[in-house]
């Protein structure tokens, strides 16, 4: 599937939070190598790049209605945005349901099932570790303890190791 238009109304949706829209496209490009890299079939790669510009469409509304942006708020309050926003740009069902699913997980690191979560969890850490400022021994933990996908490994030494 082409991005560009999801892209396009993530933007919208984010307009004046400059730092929100960069953090998504960051997810996004890092979610398309580790994908290729590891050779996702086509309908899992739609499935993953559509999650990575999505990830975090529940920030908005978690600050909204609680005042902050925690995981577990993002979450919660995602999974029916990312919906709605999908259903609106025609995305398939099936589609819109397993992102639905990635976008209420992608901060849950334990039961990870699918290569597509795993990816995406990944490519979140990508940026994540850069945008927070962690520490060595901090990226050596979450390489051990997160990092599974040989593209995504390579990147995270390359980045920072």
């Amino acid at each position: 599937m082409k991005q560009s238009e999801l892209t396009l109304e993530m933007s919208r949706y984010e307009k004046g939070s400059v730092s929100r829209i960069n953090h998504f496209l960051k997810v996004y490009a890092f979610a398309k190598a580790i994908g290729e890299g590891e050779q996702f079939p086509s309908e899992l790669q739609d499935i993953l790049e559509t999650a990575a510009l999505v990830h975090d469409i529940g920030i908005k509304p978690s600050l909204e209605k609680y005042g902050s942006s925690a995981g577990e708020y993002q979450e919660k309050e995602g999974p029916e945005a990312a919906r709605v926003m999908l259903e609106n740009l025609g995305y398939p069902d099936e589609l819109i349901k397993r992102v639905c699913f990635l976008v209420g997980h992608h901060h849950t690191y334990q039961d990870i099932d699918g290569q597509d979560y795993q990816a995406l969890v990944e490519a979140d850490f990508l940026v994540n570790i850069f945008e927070g400022n962690m520490d060595a021994s901090g990226i050596r933990e979450v390489r051990q303890r997160i990092f599974r996908t040989a593209t995504g490994t390579r990147l995270l030494d390359t980045l920072y190791l």
